[in-house]
């Protein structure tokens, strides 16, 4: 049975397999991820607007500063990261900018997929720096939802420019 494996995961190493999915080599859910979808887009398509949307860099630089932000709890340092700086995005000035912020990307969703995978089943259910945030399980669960809401958006946006003919598909 293909399915067998799974049966035999730790529940950590399945939430892990879940986050890998959206962020790195999945394709069952959204039919991509996050790591296709980027090393495919040029930094002009990255920062281009489309209307009032979010840039396709922006929606990379918002779900990389939660990995990070939560990166830092799970070995031990501070809750520091703040809604509101979420899309704090530094100007991208160049290809080397974009490509330095998918290298950051994917260097913390593969760290933050090993932080999980490797982490004791009985730490999902404590409590994630304080009781208002709920656990360490809401929290990793949060980060796969947000992940796929963007992964969407981001997908959407990229339709958009591609469609648009404008000459941003460098």
């Amino acid at each position: 049975m293909r399915f067998s494996k799974y049966f035999c995961m730790k529940k950590t190493e399945l939430i892990a397999s879940r986050l890998s999915a959206v962020l790195l080599d999945g394709y069952w859910i959204a039919n991509t991820n996050y790591k296709d979808q980027l090393e495919n887009i040029s930094w002009e398509q990255a920062i281009h607007q489309v209307a009032d949307l979010n840039t396709i860099a922006a929606l990379t630089y918002h779900i990389n500063y939660y990995l990070a932000g939560l990166l830092q709890v799970f070995s031990g340092g501070p809750l520091t990261i703040k809604d509101k700086y979420s899309f704090d995005l530094p100007p991208l000035r160049s290809a080397q900018d974009w490509k330095q912020l998918i290298e950051n990307f994917l260097a913390n969703s593969t760290d933050f997929v090993q932080e999980v995978a490797e982490m004791p089943e009985e730490r999902l259910d404590e409590v994630f720096v304080d009781e208002k945030y709920g656990t360490y399980l809401r929290n990793i669960e949060a980060v796969i939802e947000h992940s796929y809401y963007h992964l969407g958006q981001l997908v959407l946006i990229r339709k958009l420019i591609q469609q648009s003919g404008e000459d941003v598909l460098k």
